[in-house]
């Protein structure tokens, strides 16, 4: 079994993570921890260091159980709910985990959902956290 955490350093992203890692010990899977960027120009330098930490901090979390875990950072100049799917697609992931935040209807019609996108489009099934 292979699960897909997205993760971008939210507190919800890191509730997801710790249901991740129950789901990796209790069916032996191992876990892909993916953080999508659409771009990443010199001025985003001091973000994306941030992140590649984050990604660190995350791959220990799952390390210390002796499960296995690889890290994605993407920069394909795609949305984070278009760049998880199509990595769910291209690596044939069985389970998708992703945090949610709280917004209003008017904050979702503006800004658009990750974690809606996620749910919508996976080709697999999705566990939102909150």
């Amino acid at each position: 079994m292979k699960i897909l955490v997205g993760y971008d350093g939210s507190n919800s992203s890191k509730e997801a993570l710790k249901v991740a890692r129950k789901h990796a010990l209790s069916f032996g899977a191992s876990v892909d921890v993916v953080t999508s960027m659409e771009k990443g120009t010199e001025q985003e330098q001091g973000i994306i260091e941030d992140a590649e930490r984050g990604l660190e901090w995350a791959r220990s979390m799952f390390e210390e159980k002796g499960l296995n875990c690889k890290t994605h950072l993407l920069i394909r100049g795609m949305a984070p709910g278009e760049d998880l799917v199509q990595f769910a697609n291209d690596n044939k992931i069985d389970e998708i985990v992703v945090g949610v935040k709280r917004r209003s209807k008017v904050g979702k019609i503006l800004m658009g959902s990750t974690a809606q996108f996620v749910v919508l489009q996976a080709p697999c099934p999705v566990i939102s956290v909150k």
